[in-house]
């Protein structure tokens, strides 16, 4: 198994990879087709806010204009087709996310055959 860290524009164009990938849909309930294990991220937080003793926000939290999933990939060790552009990689070893008791640097999916 290895993990790619994906940045997309919007939630649309990562919905629209994830649907390459292979889903059905029965009764407008989407199912996937393929083993892939895929985790919304969403537009997550890149500046923590900031709150007093009671919890009032002081600052907001500054969140990301893109649309983030982590992926663990099944059976690939590198991104599939399509997918490599929008990879990213967290300067620390996780992200805001990570695959418990999975190393992400020792497992990210490879670039360029690297």
């Amino acid at each position: 198994m290895t993990i790619g860290k994906y940045e997309f524009l919007n939630e649309a164009d990562a919905l629209a990879k994830i649907e390459k990938l292979g889903v059905i849909v029965e009764d407008k309930i989407t199912y996937q087709t393929h083993n892939h294990t895929i985790i919304h991220l969403g537009h997550i937080v890149i500046e923590e806010g900031s709150y007093d003793d009671e919890g009032n926000e002081i600052k907001a939290p500054l969140y990301s204009d893109k649309y983030h999933l982590d992926v663990l990939w099944n059976s690939l060790v590198e991104h599939p087709y399509g997918w490599k552009s929008f990879a990213i990689e967290p300067t620390d070893n996780k992200g805001v996310h990570s695959f418990y008791g999975i190393d992400f640097k020792d497992n990210k999916a490879q670039r360029n055959g690297k």
